[in-house]
């Protein structure tokens, strides 16, 4: 497990950072699994608490689940994990960097997505 410190957030590079409506992710193969709330959200990946440990660079298999309540299949791999405090809501914090989202999904994805742009104009 690699961990990413306070001070190296991947998530300064984001392009499109902000939710415009929950969206939930679950890795695909636990179907017993509570969905867990997406934190943070890209075109690139998604940010979520576990307490699942992943290793760095294993790959999942997502179901993300939107506000009107379809969901987008696709795969991403543990770009990064972050152990949280014991009084944490959970026991880690994972970005997750998506490796393959069907273009149709990709799409719907954008829809939940502003830009900062969007936001700081008030789209949200």
């Amino acid at each position: 497990m690699n961990s990413a410190s306070a001070n190296e957030s991947p998530l300064d590079r984001r392009r499109f950072p902000r939710l415009e409506a929950p969206l939930y992710a679950r890795p695909a193969r636990l179907r017993r699994v509570d969905k867990q709330q997406v934190l943070d959200a890209s075109l690139g990946g998604i940010r979520i608490y576990s307490d699942e440990q992943y290793s760095q660079d294993s790959e999942l298999e997502l179901d993300l689940f939107l506000r009107d309540g379809t969901s987008l299949e696709c795969k991403a791999r543990v770009a990064w994990t972050r152990k949280l405090a014991k009084d944490a809501v959970a026991r880690f914090e994972v970005g997750l960097a998506f490796t393959d989202v069907p273009p149709l999904a990709m799409e719907r994805l954008k829809s939940v997505l502003v830009s900062d742009d969007e936001a700081a104009s008030g789209g949200m």
